[in-house]
């Protein structure tokens, strides 16, 4: 192979074989990124909060915060993966996720565990709404697989919504 021709290949834009059209592309390639942005800023910040988390309830809070970060990473790859699938692009750098994601960051030096767990409910519910989102967008380009895998991760994020609203509920006086 010549080397102007490997030279060529090297700057050819991305081309992936899809059948959807090329707004359907950006449209969901677009919004599926911004979505990917916030699963990782919700994995890092539950991961912040498994960390950092004490108290007298530090073993289960610790364990349940590892398990759910585990699952929402889990579903980054996935993301990423629809994304280039479909023939678009998505997510290059740190910065990017930081310029992207919807999700608050939270630096403080220390959080409550009430305050760790309600936090992150709230960011949970705020996912499963931008992925019901999505899951619209999909509907209206046909994207039935899509649409299939977010059923599956608004399922999930609504088990970790669940869980630490429980986790956080508290008895009614006098009970």
């Amino acid at each position: 192979m010549k080397t102007d021709t490997v030279k060529a290949r090297r700057k050819a834009a991305l081309d992936t074989p899809a059948h959807f059209s090329d707004n359907a592309v950006k449209d969901l390639s677009g919004a599926l990124t911004t979505l990917l942005a916030d699963f990782f800023a919700l994995y890092v910040k539950t991961k912040n909060f498994h960390w950092h988390v004490s108290g007298p309830n530090f073993r289960d809070y610790h364990l349940m915060l590892d398990e759910q970060g585990a699952e929402i990473f889990g579903a980054t790859d996935a993301i990423a993966e629809r994304v280039r699938k479909i023939g678009g692009v998505t997510i290059r750098s740190i910065g990017q996720i930081g310029r992207q994601t919807r999700i608050l960051d939270n630096d403080a030096e220390y959080v409550t565990p009430d305050d760790m767990l309600a936090e992150l409910r709230d960011d949970n519910l705020q996912l499963v709404g931008a992925m019901r989102e999505v899951h619209d967008l999909c509907d209206e380009h046909g994207d039935i697989a899509t649409a299939s895998l977010l059923e599956n991760w608004i399922d999930e994020a609504e088990k970790r919504v669940w869980f630490l609203f429980e986790t956080t509920r508290r008895s009614p006086a006098g009970a």
